[in-house]
């Protein structure tokens, strides 16, 4: 009995405390896309006990999951939108519509599930109300701002972009679309590739100009401006010789720039933020640069 008394105490010591459990919570992260001017969200990380071990499952949810799932379908939701717009404007079929086709290729490049693609397609074809507008707008520092809407009640979707400008220090500013140039842009990936050879690659290429930016994970990106007619034969030359790319669309391109400081910069993100939470807002464009 003595001996099998010790050996249960020896086996007792061999067995491993159950540490005390802990749990990480991160804080709830924009639903936004970040413009690319915009610093990166800082999201820091707590460590504490965790409150009735076993059962955080929806702690986790909610605050890690929740976010993600919400700004993919707030993305999803903008990519339809802009889908209902391409056919409107050029037709259903990607092969005749050049602006459909390279939208349909991001919805695809961002995981979009081709039953929404598909959805969104005969959506579009089906929509009878709802009109496009372009909203030209000011906002902090003098930036520009255009607008692009999509909205079966222009009045109503008017005063709630004009009471989001008031609230976050912007104003509407007839004019501003003249400051802006509709352009293809192809977006490549952009490292280690220097300044001279991102020149010879828009000169091969047949693009106008080209400029160094970044993405929302301040990845470095190369931003190929061409005629609107050549979107298609610049990205083939730019795979022909190489180039991973990333997106490629028409988009507004400012034929001039606002330099903005830190505290204007701030303010006029969290206009546009606050402009990107509304409905009937598609997509906007700026004129702000920031110098490096």
């Amino acid at each position: 009995m003595a001996g099998a008394a010790a050996v249960l105490r020896a086996l007792r010591t061999l067995r491993p405390r159950t540490p005390a459990a802990t749990s990480f919570v991160l804080p709830p992260a924009s639903c936004l896309l970040y413009p690319p001017w915009r610093d990166s969200p800082v999201r820091t990380l707590q460590l504490c006990s965790a409150l009735c071990a076993g059962h955080n499952k929806w702690s986790k949810v909610k605050n890690i999951k929740g976010p993600k799932d919400e700004a993919r379908s707030r993305m999803f939701k903008k990519f339809s939108m802009m889908i209902r717009i391409a056919v409107k404007e050029g037709g259903p079929n990607p092969d005749m519509n050049i602006n459909l086709a390279h939208i349909l290729e991001q919805c695809k490049s961002r995981n979009m599930p081709k039953a929404s693609i598909e959805s969104a397609i005969k959506s579009a074809e089906k929509a009878k109300g709802g009109s496009q507008h372009m909203y030209e707008a000011r906002g902090p520092g003098g930036c520009l701002l255009l607008i692009e809407l999509l909205t079966d009640n222009y009045s109503r979707s008017q005063q709630d972009i004009k009471r989001l400008l008031n609230k976050n220090g912007g104003m509407p500013s007839d004019g501003a679309r003249h400051n802006f140039n509709r352009k293809g842009v192809v977006l490549v990936q952009g490292q280690n590739i220097s300044t001279e050879r991102a020149l010879e690659l828009a000169i091969e290429a047949g693009a106008e100009d080209v400029q160094e930016t970044e993405d929302e994970d301040e990845q470095p990106l190369l931003q190929f401006t061409c005629d609107i007619m050549d979107v298609k034969k610049v990205r083939a030359s730019l795979e022909g010789l190489g180039m991973q790319i990333t997106s490629a669309g028409l988009e507004f391109v400012p034929r001039t720039v606002a330099s903005l400081d830190q505290n204007q910069l701030d303010a006029a993100s969290t206009l546009i933020e606050a402009l990107n939470d509304c409905p009937d807002v598609v997509r906007l464009w700026d004129n702000i640069q920031v110098d490096s």
